[in-house]
């Protein structure tokens, strides 16, 4: 794959801090946290996505004599920064949750720790590509709940906001549990599945819609689903169906996949006809597959009512994340190194107390119950805490403190969930492929309570500060309080 120059995907502000800091000599080590407030969808959990094209934003992030050029044009910028950022590379670390795992408010996704410069330079780049493809992974896995087994395809790259948008997104999809895309680049690209069928033109530009299915049944034999709904889906498009069906089967021929698909009317009723008329007909492994601006909700409805539907094209709705388009991911100042090379913990405050960030040099582990191996609570910590998974556990709630659980040692495990990504501005890490992190990302599922996967209303994992981080915190807040 070509790889895309974003050197200059940046905000202005970022490149005048940049000078700023470049003026006054101050390029200290400091830490960026990546984390976000509320889970989209008010989802019980997230799913982290869009690594791997942060790691290739770092990689090739130099600016180009051209970059340069535009940046003097502007006449903002002085000929010595110009000259510096001739120069430019990143040299810092990242460390970052991998792609796949589910995730949850307030904890670091991703942390840089690098010269502010670099660090402020990366800010907007990253939460482009983690906020959209976090956002994609996170609907669609919502989407493939909701079919509860059934096969989810991505339909969506003619509704996509743009060519990047329904690459990428038709990415993330295929890592929230779509089992293929009808993105052709995507599938080139990411070696993921490319399916299916074909659209209503194709049976309006044969003489009668018989015709069609059967030129169709023709070219394609190892994967006919043939679209039933063009002119009359119960009293045309499934006896004709039918008809090319038992023709073939009389030629001696077999279909290795075949079946029909519903693109509008009521999806319930429809189905349900349709299967009764396909199995009267002998055909009852025949797959009815269904599209039409579906949706998780639309999809738990039609189950509910015994849809005869057993695999789903979703659009628009997916690709776009309709109901809820953005992800809310921030970048947050954590730290600045001292002159001693020690990093002392920055926090910002707000009236608004979601907004108040964790300080300092973090890290996360992932707590479970042993008995089951699912997720009972994630613990953000400092960087150089350990744990003894054979003592006892006290987690609290950090804002209502005297909610308090403690675990038994022996009882559960732990696991941190912040791995290196970038040392001393190398990578160190090794992308899986995008089918290697979908499955990885089904196994990360399979380790939530039920209770936090349903669709409405569903349980909150708890997110807990170690008590020397929230000791921490609460220090910090008391010396701003009092400084005020």
């Amino acid at each position: 794959m070509n790889r895309q120059d974003l050197t200059l995907l940046t905000d202005l502000y970022e490149l005048t801090m940049m000078q700023g800091y470049y003026e006054k000599g101050q390029n200290e080590m400091v830490i960026f946290d990546v984390f976000f407030r509320q889970n989209p969808n008010n989802n019980g959990y997230s799913v982290c996505a869009g690594l791997d094209q942060v790691i290739d934003y770092i990689k090739n992030l130099n600016f180009t004599y051209e970059d340069v050029d535009y940046l003097r044009s502007l006449g903002i910028f002085k000929e010595d920064f110009l000259q510096y950022l001739s120069g430019f590379h990143f040299s810092g670390d990242i460390y970052a949750i991998p792609e796949g795992t589910v995730i949850f408010p307030k904890e670091p996704i991703l942390k840089v720790i690098a010269p502010i410069m670099e660090a402020q330079l990366v800010e907007t780049a990253i939460l482009n590509i983690l906020n959209h493809q976090c956002l994609i992974a996170t609907k669609t896995s919502r989407v493939v709940f909701a079919a509860n087994g059934d096969g989810i395809m991505e339909f969506g790259l003619r509704r996509a906001q743009g060519p990047d948008a329904g690459l990428y997104g038709a990415r993330a999809a295929i890592i929230g549990g779509c089992v293929g895309t009808s993105n052709v680049l995507a599938g080139k690209l990411f070696d993921v599945p490319v399916m299916g069928t074909h659209a209503h033109s194709w049976i309006m530009s044969f003489p009668d819609e018989y015709t069609a299915f059967k030129a169709y049944a023709d070219l394609y034999p190892d994967n006919c689903t043939l679209l039933v709904d063009t002119y009359d889906t119960l009293k045309s498009g499934v006896p004709n169906a039918i008809r090319v069906f038992k023709e073939y089967k009389e030629s001696g021929k077999a279909f290795k996949k075949y079946g029909i698909r519903l693109d509008s009317g009521d999806l319930a009723y429809l189905s349900k006809k349709a299967r009764k008329m396909l199995d009267d007909a002998g055909f009852s492994d025949a797959s009815i597959c269904a599209s039409n601006d579906l949706d998780e909700y639309l999809l738990h409805d039609l189950k509910m009512q015994g849809a005869a539907i057993d695999s789903w094209g979703v659009g628009t709705n997916l690709i776009t994340s309709k109901d809820c388009p953005s992800f809310g991911g921030v970048y947050k100042l954590a730290a600045i190194q001292n002159e001693n090379g020690e990093f002392v913990p920055k926090i910002k405050i707000s009236e608004n107390t979601e907004k108040i960030t964790n300080p300092g040099n973090k890290t996360i582990y992932r707590i479970y119950d042993k008995a089951t191996g699912k997720i009972k609570a994630d613990l953000i910590c400092f960087a150089d805490e350990t744990f003894d998974a054979s003592e006892d556990l006290l987690l609290f709630d950090p804002k209502d403190t005297w909610k308090k659980t403690r675990l038994p040692g022996g009882s559960y495990t732990m696991r941190e969930i912040l791995v290196p990504i970038f040392r001393n501005g190398e990578c160190i890490y090794k992308s899986p492929s995008v089918r290697e992190i979908a499955k990885y990302c089904a196994e990360e599922k399979s380790t939530l309570w039920e209770e936090t996967k349903r669709l409405f209303y569903p349980h909150r994992v708890y997110v807990d500060l170690s008590t020397k981080l929230y000791n921490a915190k609460k220090d910090l807040l008391d010396q701003l309080s009092t400084e005020k």
